[in-house]
C-alpha cells in the first residue's frame, strides 16, 4: 500500500468511518479508506485532529511530518514491536567489529552496483546528455562507471570501517561526475550540495531520499529491528542509522526516478523559483505532486528478489531487504546481498 501524501498548505486531515479526509475550507480534497494507507506524509502546515492521531497510532500507520520544501522534520509511531530477542542480537552484533564491517561492505557494494548500472544504462541511451550530445557519445559516463567498477573491487578488501567509508566516498563522487552529465546545462546541477540545496536537481535528489528514508524506517521497525542502530552508519542521536544503511542500495531508485521526470519534460528549469536563504530553490507545488506520483509509481515497478525468488514491487523488496538483515543478525551471518535490479 502507498503512504497518503497530504501536501495543500492548511488543510485538515481528520477521520469519519474509518475513513481519512483531507480537508480545506470545508471542502473535501481527499477521501480515502484507512485500510488503503500504509503511511501519512505531512508536508507543510497540515492539520491533524485528535482523533485522527489516535486511530493512526492505534492502526500503526505512521505519520512523517516533512517542512513544506520536503526536509524532515518528525514522525509520530505505535509502540515498538516487542522483538527484543532480535533487538538484543543487534546490538551484539554492533559490538562486533568484523560483523559490522562485513555488513556495511554488502550496503556499499549493493550501492556501487547499481550506480555503475545507471550511468551504463544511459551512456547507452540515445538521448539526455548535455550540450547536445547523445549520451553514447559521452566518454565521461564511461569513465565514471569505469572508476566505480575500480572502487568496488576495493571494498571486499577494506579491514576498517574508516578505509570503507574512504571508498564510498570516493566512488560517490565518481558517480556524481558522471550523474550531472546526463543534465542540460539549463538545470545549473554541477555537484551534490544539501542543507539547503542550491539548483533544482538537488532539490529533487533531496527530496527523493527524505521519503526514502521515511519508507527504510518503516521497514526496519516493521521487521523488528532498532532503526538507530546501524552498521555502516555511525550510531549517533536522532539519527537513523540502519534506516540510512538500508537506503544506500535504494537511492539510484531516486536518482532514476529525477532522470525520467526531468528528461520526459515532467518538471522543467521553470518548475522552480527562487526563494528564501533557507530554500534558495522552490519547487511548484503542482510540480511536487507530479513528482511524488513519478517516485510511487516507481516503487510499484516489480522485480524479481534474489532471495524469495518472487516478483514484488520495489517497495515489497525494500522491506524485504530488511528482513534479510535482520536473518542475518539471528543467524550470525554478517553481509548483504544487493538487488541487482537495473
Amino acid at each position: 500500500m502507498p503512504p497518503l501524501y497530504v501536501t495543500q498548505q492548511n488543510a485538515k486531515l481528520r477521520i469519519a468511518n474509518r475513513r481519512l479526509l483531507v480537508e480545506l475550507d470545508g471542502e473535501t480534497l481527499l477521501d480515502s479508506p484507512l485500510g488503503h494507507v500504509s503511511e501519512v506524509v505531512l508536508f507543510g502546515n497540515i492539520g491533524l485532529t485528535t482523533p485522527a492521531i489516535g486511530l493512526l497510532l492505534a492502526e500503526n500507520i505512521a505519520v512523517t511530518f516533512l517542512k513544506e520544501d520536503g526536509s524532515y522534520r518528525g514522525r509520530l509511531v505505535g509502540e515498538l514491536t516487542p522483538h527484543v530477542p532480535l533487538r538484543r542480537a543487534q546490538y551484539r552484533a554492533l559490538e562486533q567489529v568484523d560483523f559490522r564491517l562485513r555488513m556495511a561492505c554488502g550496503f556499499v557494494s549493493a550501492k556501487l552496483v547499481h550506480q555503475r548500472a545507471l550511468l551504463l544504462r544511459h551512456q547507452r541511451a540515445s538521448s539526455g546528455a548535455h550540450a547536445g550530445q547523445s549520451a553514447s557519445d559521452d566518454p565521461g559516463l564511461l569513465s565514471a562507471a569505469d572508476a566505480i567498477h575500480r572502487f568496488s573491487q576495493l571494498v571486499e578488501h577494506k579491514t576498517t570501517h574508516a578505509a570503507l567509508m574512504g571508498v564510498e566516498g570516493s566512488a560517490t563522487a565518481a558517480y556524481f561526475s558522471g550523474y550531472r552529465r546526463l543534465f542540460d546545462p539549463a538545470w545549473r546541477f554541477e555537484n551534490r550540495n544539501r542543507r539547503p540545496p542550491t539548483d533544482p536537481i538537488n532539490v529533487l535528489l533531496s527530496l527523493g531520499y527524505t521519503l526514502l528514508t521515511q519508507l527504510a524506517h518503516s521497514a526496519v521497525q516493521a521487521a523488528g529491528l532498532d532503526p538507530y542502530a546501524g552498521f555502516l552508519h555511525e550510531v549517533a542521536y536522532n539519527r537513523p542509522a540502519l534506516a540510512l544503511d538500508l537506503v544506500e542500495e535504494f537511492r539510484p531508485v531516486v536518482d532514476g526516478v529525477v532522470l525520467w521526470a526531468v528528461h520526459s519534460n515532467q518538471l522543467t528549469p521553470q518548475d522552480f523559483s527562487p526563494g528564501p536563504a533557507e530554500r534558495p530553490v522552490v519547487l511548484s507545488p503542482d510540480r511536487l505532486r507530479r513528482f511524488l506520483k513519478a517516485f510511487e509509481t516507481r516503487l510499484e515497478q516489480r522485480y524479481t528478489h534474489p532471495i524469495r525468488k518472487q516478483q514484488l514491487s520495489l517497495r515489497q523488496c525494500l522491506f524485504e531487504q530488511t528482513r534479510q538483515i535482520a536473518d542475518r543478525i539471528l543467524e550470525n551471518r554478517p553481509g548483504y546481498t544487493g538487488m541487482g535490479f537495473r
